[in-house]
């Protein structure tokens, strides 16, 4: 786990250092800032990991963080730390898109249990990222008309009907399956549209 960082972002000093021990001691590797804005400043979106959040901090909140972190598109799953009262907030958060929210006090066994899914999703993520940016550069290899052909071989459309609606030939199209069959390194029409929705999804 040492190749992901669980961020600690907590005002109280005593909280940042027993989840620091705790964290630690289950074989993660933890950084805590004492406030958001010193996160926001020494954050390097190419690392890898999750955060830990408190609701509740001068200066900057962990809900107007979350914010930030949307606006500037930092995909990194937050699991929000919140007290009596804050529950609503981070009910609010979760709807922004946030993790979890674990109630104070905290219980080691489900903080680390929601660590632990946090970590999993976050590599689930950035994988499908990764798949997204290869697609994304297969597709680039495309011709224009082979788009087009990809575009309704996406949507079902059998052979006959691309060469109707392009007044191209049923054998023109076979030939333009077949190169984008070979550029996007599929093996079927139903990967192909698999990859047509990765992409369309990532455009939305």
């Amino acid at each position: 786990m040492k190749d992901r960082t669980v961020f600690v972002i907590d005002d109280d000093e005593a909280v940042r250092g027993a989840l620091t021990f705790l964290l630690d001691a289950a074989g993660y590797a933890v950084e805590s800032f004492a406030s958001a804005i010193t996160f926001l400043n020494s954050y390097n979106t190419s690392r890898r990991g999750c955060m830990l959040l408190d609701v509740r901090m001068p200066q900057m909140t962990g809900l107007e963080l979350q914010h930030e972190l949307i606006a500037r598109d930092w995909r990194i799953p937050t699991i929000f730390i919140t007290g009596h009262g804050t529950v609503p907030i981070a009910i609010a958060a979760m709807k922004a898109g946030a993790f979890d929210f674990i109630e104070k006090p905290l219980r080691d066994d489900a903080l680390l249990e929601s660590v632990a899914r946090a970590l999993g999703s976050e590599e689930a993520t950035r994988e499908e990222r990764l798949r997204v940016a290869m697609l994304r550069n297969r597709a680039a290899l495309l011709t224009a008309r082979e788009r087009e052909v990809f575009q309704l071989v996406a949507t079902g459309e059998p052979s006959k009907v691309i060469a109707r609606r392009l007044g191209i030939s049923f054998r023109t199209v076979g030939l333009h399956r077949a190169h984008i069959l070979e550029k996007m390194q599929a093996r079927t029409a139903s990967e192909l549209i698999r990859a047509a929705i990765l992409l369309e999804q990532e455009n939305c």
